[in-house]
């Protein structure tokens, strides 16, 4: 009888020990993601930046994986580029060291907190966080630290219509005293704007994702540089 306690305590901490290996976690969301190998959707994005007064923009963005992603938008959107990109490729791309961190409640789903720190000193990045719901292997939030652009948060909500777990709203929050305002903006706003810098503001875009198409096929075309 003491031997069977003893291998179930066994089988029980080795289970424990899976959930929590962060290489695992990670692995399980990437192949959830190898399902989506592409997808366009419309998206409405809704600007909340310091001294930038802009109304919501419509838009449409294409994906192709691993890493392909174009946006076309007939009016002006200022769509940060770390922002529209949550695909784990893009985020876990290279050589990295990942530590499990905890679990954490986040819209009160429980998340496996992961740290993944890069292995190549070259890389923009410093440091990126990920909250992964591990029952639907998807992200639901990540805090990035890079070298240049600071820190800046994505997050992600889900409404579970559609069958590859992508999401419906995702808000990326980030500093903005790093933002170089466009002409057009700078000489209709206030006179602290015309410097051209934000200083110690935080922007916030909201995207809202519809009608998504998935594994239709893109044509590469649709992501070459127009000239």
């Amino acid at each position: 009888m003491k031997k069977v306690i003893y291998l179930i305590i066994l089988l029980f901490t080795a289970a424990m020990a899976q959930i929590k290996d962060p290489d695992i976690i990670l692995n399980n969301v990437k192949k959830a993601s190898e399902r989506v190998k592409d997808y366009q959707a419309n998206v409405k994005i809704k600007l909340d930046i310091p001294f930038i007064k802009a109304p919501d923009s419509d838009a449409k963005i294409y994906f192709k994986a691993p890493d392909k992603m174009h946006i076309e938008s007939k009016t002006f959107a200022l769509l940060p580029k770390e922002g529209m990109d949550f695909s784990p490729a893009a985020l876990l791309k290279g050589n990295y060291t990942a530590i499990y961190v905890k679990e954490e409640m986040i819209d009160g789903i429980k998340a496996s907190v992961v740290k993944v720190i890069p292995n190549n000193e070259k890389s923009e990045v410093i440091l990126s966080t990920l909250w992964i719901d591990q029952k639907t292997n998807t992200i639901r939030k990540v805090e990035t630290t890079a070298k240049v652009n600071g820190t800046f948060v994505i997050e992600l909500k889900y409404d579970g219509n559609n069958q590859y777990n992508l999401p419906s709203n995702l808000v990326f929050t980030f500093n903005a005293d790093r933002i170089s305002l466009p002409k057009a903006f700078s000489d209709n706003n206030t006179e602290g704007a015309k410097k051209k810098e934000i200083k110690s503001r935080q922007g916030r875009v909201y995207i809202t994702y519809t009608n998504y198409i998935i594994n239709k096929g893109i044509s590469d075309s649709i992501f070459e540089k127009k000239k």
